[in-house]
């Protein structure tokens, strides 16, 4: 049986729910986040996106290419309040939900709720129920499996949707860009290019065991998405067991000082999914890839759930110091966090809010 999945993506979420709760910022570049030396961008409106402000780049590069932005703290709270409203609408069609973060989800409608026959009309009505509960616009993505849809709903973003219907499959991953590919970044798309891999088709040429060889792991994905393959099923109250976030660098660190300032971003990068998803856990795992692709990872636990980004950092900072670049620069560093258990604050006890600097 073909299945029909949708996966639907808010349009500049945080961004947007600031622009609607303030009328003063519609319209207007804005960034959530702080723009202090060593803030980061959460969540850029389409404004300031004109000008290349994108999500997790420091904001003194957000300020250098847009001196107009403004900068608003980001209400984690309302993000969730307003998700938790979508995620009704969703669970009217379906019980196979499954959230990827507070502003996008794949829904499987092969079978629904209200017996529609057309996954494109559901994702139509469920984009203008979205819109008239809260004010925002979602893009939708329809298709066979959960790696097309997710394609397709950065198609014609934003307040967009896009169909890729199961007799243009083949044809459509054939002549995809290979930077759209799952797992396919910057680096690993310069990678490809100087194998000569450019589109889906050029992909398709190669077996999985040369795929592997080159690229490591993912590159069973890489074979079998060349083919329009994604067995992945929706799995609705996914338990998460970590939350984190990885930079491959353009240029391979080899200075104590440089790794710190880089891991930094990265720290703010994952506080800001600790915050939003309240994941707060007691073990912090640094991940470092050396330029011959030898991968080291480090973890420390702590007492108690880590409830403030201060220790957060702190930690993972003394974790980079005893990294040793003596002999092989680091190409990749990662910062994770698990061991989640419901963080128990004390009684009268203040939680810190997210804060873009020490």
């Amino acid at each position: 049986m073909v299945r029909k999945i949708i996966h639907i993506d808010m349009d500049a979420f945080y961004a947007s729910v600031e622009q609607r709760d303030f009328p003063e910022y519609r319209g207007k570049p804005l960034a959530v986040g702080y723009a202090e030396a060593r803030g980061v961008v959460a969540t850029a409106s389409y404004e300031a996106r004109r000008f290349g402000v994108r999500s997790a780049m420091p904001s003194t590069t957000a300020l250098r290419k847009c001196p107009q932005l403004i900068f608003v703290p980001p209400r984690f709270e309302v993000y969730r309040e307003v998700s938790e409203q979508i995620n009704e609408i969703f669970m009217d069609y379906t019980e196979l939900v499954e959230p990827l973060s507070l502003d996008e989800a794949f829904l499987d409608v092969t079978e629904n709720h209200k017996k529609m026959a057309s996954a494109v009309l559901i994702a139509k009505e469920i984009k203008e129920r979205i819109r008239a509960k809260t004010g925002l616009t979602a893009s939708a993505g329809v298709s066979i499996n959960k790696f097309l849809a997710k394609i397709a709903s950065d198609y014609r973003k934003p307040d967009g949707m896009f169909v890729i219907l199961p007799k243009d499959v083949e044809s459509f991953v054939e002549g995809l860009e290979i930077e759209r590919f799952f797992g396919v970044g910057k680096v690993t798309a310069q990678k490809m290019h100087l194998l000569g891999i450019h589109t889906g088709a050029d992909l398709k040429k190669f077996g999985e065991e040369w795929l592997v060889h080159h690229f490591g792991k993912v590159g069973h994905t890489y074979y079998y998405n060349a083919r329009a393959i994604d067995d992945r099923e929706v799995v609705p109250n996914r338990i998460r067991k970590s939350v984190g976030a990885e930079n491959t660098f353009e240029t391979d660190l080899e200075a104590s000082t440089k790794m710190t300032l880089e891991l930094y971003q990265i720290a703010r990068r994952v506080w800001e999914r600790i915050e939003e998803e309240q994941f707060y856990g007691r073990t912090i795992t640094l991940k470092i890839k050396y330029a011959d692709f030898e991968i080291l990872t480090r973890s420390k636990t702590l007492p108690s759930p880590i409830t403030q980004f201060r220790v957060f950092w702190d930690t993972a900072r003394e974790m980079v110091k005893l990294i040793d670049t003596s002999e092989k620069k680091v190409r990749l560093m990662g910062l994770s966090i698990s061991h989640h258990e419901d963080a128990q604050l004390p009684s009268g006890g203040i939680q810190l809010k997210l804060k873009f600097k020490d």
